[in-house]
Order: C-alpha cells, then structure tokens, then sequence
C-alpha cells in the first residue's frame, strides 16, 4: 500500500469558545541512535475552555520526557499501547478511555472518546485533560496539523512517524452490524471500542493504522476509528510506560478507574527496554 502526500492537509474548526496556551516548551534532539523529545506539555495552539461540562480538570504544566529509536525495527506482532506516541508539539497521544460500561471495566464495554454514548469533554482539537493537568490528545489534533509545514505529526513509541494525510489514508476498521450480544445490548453505534471490528483490505492501513508512504513504513492518524493507533508494530519505549497522575486521581471524572487505556490490555513486553539516560539540562 502506497500513500502520496502532496502538501499538508489543514483542518479548520472554530470552537465555541477558546482558551490560549502561550507558554508551549518543547526540546527535540537526537543522540546515541535515540530522538528525545522533553516538553512541559502545553499546547502551541488554542484549546478549548477547561474545566468544563464533561472535563472539570484544569490544563497545567508537565515534565514530559519521551525518547524513540532513530531505526525503528516493524516486527509480526501487533503490541497495544496506552501512551500511542507524543506530537511535534511535545503533547501526548492517548487514544483509549478508562471509561466502562456501567462503570465495570470487568465487563471489557470500553467507551471510545469520540463515541456518541458520553461527553468526555473533548476540544476542538480531540484532546482534554487528566486530573494531573496533563493535556492529551484523543483524536485529530487539529491545532497541531493547521501549525504544521509537513505531514508529520509526531513520533510513536516504537519510533515510527506519525502523520495525517486527510482523506488519502482510510483506517481498515469498520463499524459492526447488528446489535451488541452482551453487556449493554443495542445497536452497534460506536459508542464502545468493541463496536468496531478490523476488516484487512477494508482501507489502505493495516489494524496499527500503519501503511507506506514514499517507501517507509508510517502509522497515520484517520478522521474515523480508531483515529490514533492503537496499536504499535515495533518495541515501545519504556519512556512511554503511564505513570503519574491519571483519570483515577481524586476529583477526576474516571475517579477509582485505572489510568487512561490500560484496562483490557497487556502491557508493552519489557524485552529490549531500557530506561532512557538523564535528559541534558
């Protein structure tokens, strides 16, 4: 599968109200085969007004630190991932909930961010705020494709690019017919990650929402399900491990619930980890 990128596609949606983040930080640098990428998490784009009615956390500053091999290496094996990656911009990607069914992630019903099912709170830009402040991105980071002079929006975790290609790249993942033969019945509608099955050929990526694009192998970010991978097919670093204040913190909406888009999956295999050295101040 080939993609052909011809010029950076924009988005352009206008919020009801906005709220500017002006103190964006972020350090990017290679060294030692690795890219590290260390950020204080703030947006370099517009967000949308936090707390709000289904977000009551408040954006503040983070002490981010990602490294990502400069070679990445594709293996067979697809391994799930909670933190999917980290934008140009220094925010993190997080594609899961820690939203379930009835409140029982027992049940395996996750709810999927941009479901019609529950106001998470999203912004313009897919993207709201953990308990910790930890501003992330769910979906389409529209504020960080309109400020980009390329495609690329970030790094995954094994290492390989991120990018957005609008319609010229089509996710292989399709809503399900029928109805739901358990938990909370009714018609498959999206409002659960469960609703969506992979159709290999069904869209020009594979289940990682990877493809080719001018003969490398990148994951893209797709306007429908499941938007950001969620999935990687390489090693992810340990740096992308989640940790730290999440959704389960005090005062949050996932209050009592693990951290966001852990429950249901394996963590990432230790084998070929290493802790990344001390940044360089």
């Amino acid at each position: 599968m080939k993609i052909h990128i011809q010029c950076c596609c924009l988005l352009v949606l206008l919020p009801v109200s906005l709220q500017a983040i002006a103190d964006n930080r972020v350090s990017i640098r290679e060294e030692g085969g690795y890219r590290y990428i260390e950020s204080n998490g703030l947006p370099d784009h517009s967000t949308g007004q936090f707390p709000n009615s289904g977000n009551p956390n408040s954006i503040s500053a983070q002490n981010h630190q990602f490294r990502v091999t400069l070679n990445p290496q594709k293996s067979g094996n697809a391994t799930p991932v909670q933190l999917a990656g980290v934008a140009v911009n220094g925010v993190p990607m997080e594609p899961g909930t820690a939203e379930f069914w009835n409140q029982d992630r027992s049940s395996g019903w996750r709810i999927q961010a941009q479901g019609p099912g529950v106001n998470l709170g999203l912004d313009q830009n897919h993207a709201h705020v953990q308990p910790g402040g930890m501003y992330h991105y769910h979906g389409v980071p529209t504020g960080v494709i309109n400020n980009a002079s390329s495609s690329l929006i970030g790094w995954a975790a094994d290492g390989f690019e991120i990018h957005y290609a609008g319609n010229q790249s089509k996710s292989s993942w399709r809503l399900k017919s029928g109805t739901r033969p358990s938990g909370p019945g009714g018609k498959y509608d999206g409002t659960y990650e469960n609703d969506f099955e992979y159709v290999a050929g069904s869209g020009n990526l594979d289940q990682c929402n990877g493809g080719d694009l001018n003969g490398k192998y990148v994951y893209f970010i797709t306007d429908d399900y499941p938007y950001i991978q969620r999935c990687v097919f390489g090693i992810p670093d340990s740096s992308f491990a989640k940790r730290g204040p999440g959704p389960g913190a005090p005062g949050g909406p996932d209050s009592g619930r693990p951290p966001e888009g852990r429950e249901g999956m394996p963590p990432p295999p230790e084998h070929g980890h290493q802790h990344p050295p001390p940044p360089r101040r």
